[in-house]
């Protein structure tokens, strides 16, 4: 049985565990409100963007002729995986599920044969897959959401993708984020970004929406595409930023929140055997001194 000393000395860490937990929660519930304000602000712009790109594509009369980030380069040989994840821990399971499914995608695309390369939006990602995939990483994003998500940022990574597609580092582009749900829920989003997915029901989709009109486009929408895709990776990305973004914040207040009551409950238990066991102190110095005192 631990002495009252060690019982104190654990209360007293208990109690400051529980204060940094608690502090934490609040000021992960404070980023929340203003994250998941900016994911759901900027969800019905993206989508409208996806949706916009995917009406053109059904116009084309040729995806051959189109711009290479919607034909891609005719080969699917190296995939491209951006795994956003946090920079910092302490946010349940809201790193591991990225990391895990990176590995899923990993094993499956290199059993079927294909080369597989990985971009990092975040420290946390590099360091769950840089034991097992650390030749396949070619760079590490940090830092990014630290004072909240700027466009700028997710235009520099879209950026940086077209670079290295056209270049001819990889064929396929596929990135995986959490989309934030609520506070205690995030869904596991898998994303192509290049090149551009067609839905199979693009045609029916915006034939149903403009009612069979015809639109004359000046310029094509080939010149039109050219300038829209890359915009649209851009949006896709930054959506992708806003959406973990709010997603970690949800995770880590959930955290802090079980934290905080497995503290207390722990403190409310170690209360609870610290006066038990003085009280056994107690007793026994009394049966001591009664059994001195009737001894003379």
């Amino acid at each position: 049985m631990a002495n009252l000393k060690d019982l104190r000395l654990r209360i007293t860490s208990v109690k400051s565990t529980r204060k940094i937990t608690s502090a934490m929660k609040m000021v992960a519930a404070s980023k929340l409100r203003r994250a998941q304000a900016s994911a759901e602000q900027g969800r019905p712009y993206a989508e409208r963007m996806q949706r916009m790109v995917s009406e053109l594509v059904s116009n084309l009369p040729d995806i051959e002729s189109a711009p290479k980030l919607l034909s891609g380069d005719g080969k699917d040989d190296v995939h491209m995986i951006v795994a956003v994840t946090a920079d910092r821990g302490l946010c349940g399971g809201f790193n591991g599920s990225i990391i895990r499914e990176a590995r899923n995608m990993i094993i499956d695309l290199k059993g079927h044969g294909k080369t597989v390369k990985l971009l990092c939006v975040g420290r946390k990602g590099r360091d769950g897959l840089n034991r097992d995939y650390s030749d396949a990483i070619v760079d590490t994003l940090e830092g990014l959401t630290k004072t909240g998500v700027e466009f700028s940022s997710a235009r520099d990574i879209a950026h940086d993708l077209i670079e290295r597609f056209e270049a001819g580092e990889f064929d396929v582009c596929t990135i995986i984020f959490n989309r934030f749900k609520s506070a205690i829920s995030q869904e596991m989003m898998v994303q192509q970004l290049i090149p551009f997915p067609v839905p199979d029901d693009a045609g029916d989709d915006a034939e149903t929406d403009n009612q069979g009109a015809m639109y004359l486009m000046e310029p094509s929408e080939e010149e039109i595409l050219e300038d829209l895709l890359p915009r649209n990776l851009s949006v896709q990305m930054f959506r992708a930023l806003l959406e973990s973004n709010a997603s970690e914040h949800g995770a880590r207040m959930t955290a802090m929140d079980n934290a905080t009551r497995n503290a207390g409950d722990m403190l409310d238990d170690l209360t609870m055997t610290y006066n038990r066991t003085r009280q056994a102190v107690i007793t026994s110095e009394l049966i001591e001194i009664i059994s001195g005192a009737e001894a003379l």
